[in-house]
């Protein structure tokens, strides 16, 4: 930024959070529950994305249920996954039944994020600690003696505004500008597939609490129960969106109605121009550091997610609690020292790498070989004995809707 270009304000706050996704959110409203001056800076004018993660899953129930919003929370209009299943060729398979962990919440919750992001934000509001900015769009970090000690922004009118506070975090997901500026660059891997995201309707009585992995032909399709519809990720092997898109939007209903035959009818009402389909690229990857001197890492920008599982939301509001427990009290004196937040990394980093162990696993054994179309996919063996096993039908359940070594949220 030239020198000569004025800001049109300069303010200082306890904590800046740069990225109003699930885990800015939620460590924005613990921290201002705690009594931390926060401001949350996102650059978009609201929360509502097409196809962004619509999973709250049990572990963040309990965690809403902890905090007194989850009856609010549950009167918002949702879908339930109690069961997740893998069909094959050969047989179905129960891969977490949610119906078998004790908890509160046995299934995962199917909310638009835009609509879960709303109803934290307004009750962040409550505390005069939380202070939410839209349409900030931040470019710079401003650094002083070796330390990040704030951020420079860009408004809706283009206007130049700077926050300082003692600590940046950033959660402003897999293409964080704020990672760019610090000049780290994460560790990727390459899972085999991509995912296009799309919806059909949900006719009246066809509500099973349930979601679904098909495997036929080399065709790999999940479908989700999100309330009023269904959400259907088409899988392919990464790079063949352009060989896919070029065989037309019919051949995508084609592909997709050979797995589920029941949607035939439907896609083609309506499926029927490219916009309505979401592509995402998949990868995983991760940071070795998360933080350097006034600035931490949470989220997709510290460690992306493959959807295998749909665990990023998760692991995401994860670090934030964690955040929160180890940093509100540093941040409430002024002062997070890199001990504090190595202490963050220490306590989220195994299971971040453990998951992503789990995730590549299934990729490489399953995803891949699902989407060979040169032989029948049948589970591997090693599979297909632990899911006969009842201790395997909790486990999986408990490792997808908690996590490795879930955060749990601090007594106050």
């Amino acid at each position: 930024m030239s020198t000569e270009e004025p800001l049109a304000s300069v303010t200082q706050t306890g904590c800046i959070v740069v990225g109003g996704g699930p885990g800015g959110m939620v460590l924005a409203f613990l921290l201002a529950r705690a009594g931390v001056n926060v401001t949350l800076l996102e650059s978009h004018l609201d929360f509502d994305r097409d196809f962004r993660g619509d999973t709250v899953h049990p572990s963040t129930l309990e965690l809403m249920d902890d905090l007194g919003l989850a009856e609010r929370l549950l009167q918002i209009p949702h879908g339930h996954i109690r069961v997740m299943r893998l069909a094959t060729p050969e047989r179905v398979y129960d891969l977490a039944d949610f119906r078998r962990v004790k908890t509160k919440f046995p299934y995962i919750m199917m909310l638009p994020q835009a609509k879960f992001l709303d109803f934290l934000a307004k009750e962040a509001a409550q505390f005069p600690c939380f202070h939410l900015v839209l349409g900030a769009n931040v470019q710079r970090l401003v650094q002083e003696n070796g330390a990040v000690v704030g951020v420079r922004y860009r408004d809706i009118d283009n206007r130049w505004h700077e926050v300082r506070a003692p600590l940046t975090v950033a959660a402003d997901g897999r293409h964080s500008k704020i990672r760019a500026l610090a000049g780290l660059e994460p560790e990727k891997t390459a899972p085999p597939m991509d995912v296009m995201w799309l919806r059909v309707p949900k006719p009246p009585g066809e509500s099973f609490d349930e979601g679904s992995v098909t495997i036929a032909g080399g065709q790999f399709l999940v479908t989700l129960n999100r309330g009023d519809e269904w959400q259907l990720g088409y899988v392919f092997l990464k790079g063949g969106f352009q060989q896919l898109r070029a065989q037309g939007i019919e051949a995508l209903r084609g592909h997709i109605a050979d797995v589920a035959p029941i949607f035939r009818d439907r896609l083609e009402k309506s499926l029927t121009d490219w916009k309505q389909c979401t592509l995402l690229s998949v990868e995983s990857s991760r940071l070795k550091t998360w933080y350097q001197p006034g600035l931490l890492f949470i989220g997709d920008a510290a460690h992306v997610m493959s959807p295998v599982g749909g665990v990023g939301i998760n692991y995401a509001i994860q670090d934030a609690v964690e955040a929160a427990n180890r940093l509100s009290q540093p941040l409430k004196k002024g002062q997070v020292t890199l001990a504090d937040l190595k202490a963050v990394q220490d306590r989220r980093e195994w299971p971040v790498k453990v998951i992503q162990r789990v995730q590549g696993v299934i990729q490489k054994r399953i995803v891949a070989a699902g989407l060979r179309s040169d032989r029948p996919f049948r589970l591997p063996l090693p599979m297909r004995v632990l899911t006969s096993l009842p201790g395997f039908r909790r486990l999986m359940p408990t490792l997808f809707g908690w996590g490795v070594r879930p955060a749990r949220l601090a007594k106050a």
